[in-house]
């Protein structure tokens, strides 16, 4: 434990560790190792609670004529994932009484069963970023070749992921991701040494695809089918992750100056990549976040974070740290580079490295090309309210 201690104090090894403060800062209050066996892990600022301000059904635009019977399916989709003391499990067993396609008797079941919330973010705000993710639908390969020269990589063996929640509770929403050298825990290796290859980098090829962009959003959306030379189809999805820390691309560029800020979708960042070929691998590398997959079955629909099935239009990916996995959430936001309302409940049923606040939404397009276009252009502002089952203490 000392190593570890020593680690985690001096250097930021988490997936959540953009939240810490950076190493400069730390310095000052954590000597180097070894001999800060002593000093405490320097914990995260906590985030500061959002509120739920109780609101009539009434209150939510759009509430009325909504689509609450493919609400109703998403949501006993994810019923099957939740623990048995999870505070949603009492209303799943209702859901299975309401008769399948009846939108009335749905928006009835959720209005019974539940109580609305608008969800308030710690500086008091109710408007936040909504954006999209799809899942792709790529050309690949089993063996590497000429063509097929980038690979999909499953987990490392080497990768060790340690749950600091049993001895330090404020660290419950992360976990520590690094690999051991002799004695030491360290952080594990970045994009640009997995990328440039380095030989000390070690983990199974689950399929090769042609181009290193695609890989990269590939492992931003999570999942995603390949196409495989012999005419099989191969599904994989999200399976652990390096440690490093999320970092945007589309963001980087603008800063940069290679694109503009309406340009920073994903479609305009693979026509630069297209247009710089000298300057991606600098630019990917910036994001040191790796995605690990593993297969899974080639039929059905791809799995979020809660393990259910994820409903396309019906399923959104949140920061579980405000909206707990499994929760109907009503959502009001827009369609892509559009003012036409999007208004309807949706579940949460995923997470991602790129979602973090109370009021924020990544919603699930579905999968293949018409889905990417639409994801890729989704960056709309929009609200939020949460659904808890009636006289359930709300999630802190």
């Amino acid at each position: 434990m000392r190593s570890l201690v020593c680690v985690f104090g001096a250097i930021v090894l988490t997936s959540a560790c953009q939240q810490l403060p950076a190493p400069a800062e730390r310095a000052a209050s954590c000597p180097p190792c070894p001999e800060c066996a002593a000093c405490p892990p320097v914990a995260p600022p906590a985030p500061h609670e959002a509120r739920y301000e109780p609101v009539e059904f009434s209150a939510l635009a759009g509430w009325q004529d909504a689509a609450h019977a493919s609400s109703l399916q998403a949501f006993i989709r994810g019923c099957a994932r939740l623990q048995p003391s999870h505070a949603l499990r009492g209303t799943c067993a209702a859901a299975g009484t309401v008769p399948a396609g009846d939108a009335s008797a749905a928006r009835g079941f959720f209005e019974t069963e539940f109580s609305a919330f608008s969800i308030v973010a710690p500086d008091g705000t109710t408007e936040g970023l909504v954006t999209g993710y799809y899942e792709p639908i790529l050309d690949g390969s089993r063996t590497p070749s000429a063509t097929h020269r980038y690979p999909i990589y499953g987990v490392p063996d080497d990768l060790v992921v340690v749950d600091l929640a049993g001895q330090y509770p404020q660290l419950r929403s992360m976990r520590l991701r690094g690999r051991v050298e002799g004695r030491r825990l360290v952080p594990y290796w970045s994009r640009a040494d997995i990328d440039g290859a380095d030989p000390r980098f070690s983990a199974p090829v689950l399929a090769w695809l042609q181009d290193p962009v695609e890989l990269f959003f590939l492992q931003i959306q999570g999942s995603g089918q390949i196409r495989l030379d012999s005419g099989a189809r191969l599904r994989v999805g999200y399976a652990d992750q390096n440690g490093h820390p999320y970092r945007s691309l589309g963001r980087h560029l603008v800063e940069r100056g290679e694109l503009k800020l309406e340009q920073a979708s994903m479609q305009g960042i693979k026509a630069w990549a297209l247009a710089n070929p000298a300057k991606l691998q600098d630019a990917l590398n910036v994001n040191a976040s790796y995605v690990f997959f593993r297969e899974l079955a080639p039929e059905g629909d791809p799995v979020g974070a809660l393990g259910a099935p994820l409903s396309a239009g019906y399923s959104i990916a949140v920061d579980a740290r405000f909206v707990p996995l499994g929760a109907p959430v009503y959502l009001a936001t827009t369609y892509p580079l559009s003012a036409r309302p999007l208004e309807r409940l949706v579940m949460a049923q995923d997470t991602g490295g790129a979602i973090r606040g109370a009021v924020r939404a990544d919603f699930f397009w579905g999968s293949g090309e018409e889905a990417g276009l639409q994801a890729g252009r989704m960056r709309q502002p929009g609200r939020l309210w949460l659904l808890w089952p009636r006289g359930t203490a709300l999630p802190r």
